[in-house]
């Protein structure tokens, strides 16, 4: 690393609060390139332009580049700096003692055999590794800049977008039950604008942190860029514990990072009454039905399953009844799961099941592209991220989804499963229609069409309509 490599990019630095980002990027790209560019000067030039220039900042309070000037004249003379021992120039030194020595005492004086450079080569290491010091400095500086005109800013539209957004669910949900959701509907509605607050309050705090962290390390930056450029060799290589702390000082801002208390809280606007009134209005209001062309996918059945000939009924069979139907693509060949035909992707849909007696079930759906052979958690119901089931095994209910398991207190046992999926507000909800009661519900973004899935490994589960 050359003296003017460092300068250059001493003198390119001017931070704009709302500069986009492919402007930041072009900078520290043509600074870059400006370094190499430089790198190729005589070491003369270089010499004079790191001793000669300043670093300003203007009223504004940004750093400007750097001038050429006169040094200011030092208190102490190198040239007249002798050794008390050997009457010579002080021109040597000594890593080992921390000091400026003459070449007698490297020699035959105190100093011998210790690591020891000329003053000149010693001056020039102290200043490249300032140049070094200062460029990350001003890197970590347009990263924090970037931070608080990008990333906070993006933050804080998208908090009034999802703020809204909740407004409305909320309110969407509450008018198919006014009369008995009047003071639930205020409650939530008051709760959105808590969280909305309580994020729009870290967002200030956080501008406000990064804004004095930006303003630290731009001064001790401004600092340091004096030192490297107004001070002599001896004054440079004696400073090491004042450009110490300083660094110890730059390195303490720390790097910025999102975080989730930056974000919007899903919970604020849920609501165990709200859902379960909005969810009976929805399934037995006048307007309620089923699909009745719901069916199961022959093509889909799994071989350890029987499909009845009306396509809505699924059996599992003991290994003795089992047949090897053709090969096909869309059939899961070692789980005994099944799909529906209807791909539900927009509008309400909602479906109930008859699952009887059967001690091992799962209702749910899936994405269309679930995995359907083999054994592993692909094609396993519940076990990947693209599948949501309730499950059913021995007594015990539970909600699947990606490997997770979310145990469900159910007081008396379904004989008939509902399934509701509101492709507007993105829920999916799990009740029991003979008694009203919700089993579970879960709010996703789901990608892709969803698919009524089913599983089955005790006795049969029937599709009703």
């Amino acid at each position: 690393m050359t003296e003017d490599r460092g300068i250059c990019d001493l003198a390119v630095v001017s931070l704009h609060d709302n500069e986009p980002e492919a402007d930041m990027e072009d900078r520290e790209s043509t600074a870059c390139h400006q370094r190499k560019t430089d790198s190729k000067q005589p070491e003369d030039t270089s010499y004079h332009r790191l001793n000669g220039g300043t670093d300003n900042v203007d009223e504004s309070g940004h750093a400007v580049a750097l001038t050429s000037t006169n040094n200011p004249k030092s208190d102490v003379d190198p040239s007249q700096m002798t050794c008390v021992d050997h009457d010579s120039e002080l021109d040597w030194f000594c890593s080992s003692e921390g000091k400026l020595i003459c070449s007698h005492c490297a020699i035959v004086g105190p100093c011998q055999g210790h690591m020891v450079t000329p003053l000149g080569t010693q001056a020039t290491t102290v200043r490249n590794q300032l140049v070094d010091i200062c460029e990350k400095m001003q890197m970590q500086a347009l990263r924090i800049e970037r931070f608080i005109s990008q990333t906070l800013s993006v933050k804080e539209k998208a908090i009034q977008a999802d703020a809204s957004a909740a407004r409305e669910r909320v309110l969407a949900q509450v008018s198919a039950v006014r009369e008995a959701l009047d003071e639930e509907e205020q409650r939530l509605l008051e709760a959105v604008q808590r969280e909305q607050e309580r994020v729009e309050q870290c967002l200030l705090t956080q501008r406000a942190h990064w804004s004095q962290a930006l303003t630290s390390l731009s001064s001790t930056r401004t600092n340091l860029v004096h030192t490297l450029t107004h001070s002599q060799d001896a004054e440079l290589v004696t400073s090491s514990q004042q450009i110490n702390d300083r660094v110890e000082e730059a390195e303490g801002v720390g790097e910025p990072r999102d975080t989730e208390q930056l974000n919007l809280s899903s919970d604020c606007s849920d609501s165990r009454l709200m859902q379960g009134l909005w969810a009976s209005a929805l399934l037995l209001g006048p307007s309620a039905h089923g699909p009745a062309n719901l069916r199961f996918q022959e093509r889909s059945v799994s071989t350890m399953l029987s499909l009845s000939a009306d396509e809505c009924t699924l059996t599992f069979l003991p290994k003795r009844a089992r047949q090897s139907p053709p090969y096909d693509l869309a059939r899961f060949d070692c789980w005994p799961n099944a799909l529906s035909t209807l791909a539900i992707s927009s509008e309400t849909h909602s479906w109930v099941l008859d699952v009887g007696q059967s001690a091992a079930y799962k209702v749910g759906v899936c994405y269309a592209s679930m995995d359907r052979k083999g054994s592993g958690n692909g094609a396993r119901l519940g076990y990947n991220d693209r599948s949501w089931v309730l499950s059913h095994y021995e007594g015990d209910f539970t909600f699947c989804h990606a490997g997770r398991h979310t145990s469900l207190h159910v007081i008396r046992r379904p004989r008939h499963v509902g399934i509701l999926v509101d492709w507007p507000s993105q829920t999916l909800l799990f009740y029991d229609p003979d008694s009203y009661c919700v089993l579970h519900a879960v709010s996703h973004h789901f990608t892709a069409p969803l698919l009524p899935a089913c599983a089955v490994a005790d006795r049969s589960v029937t599709l009703l309509h």
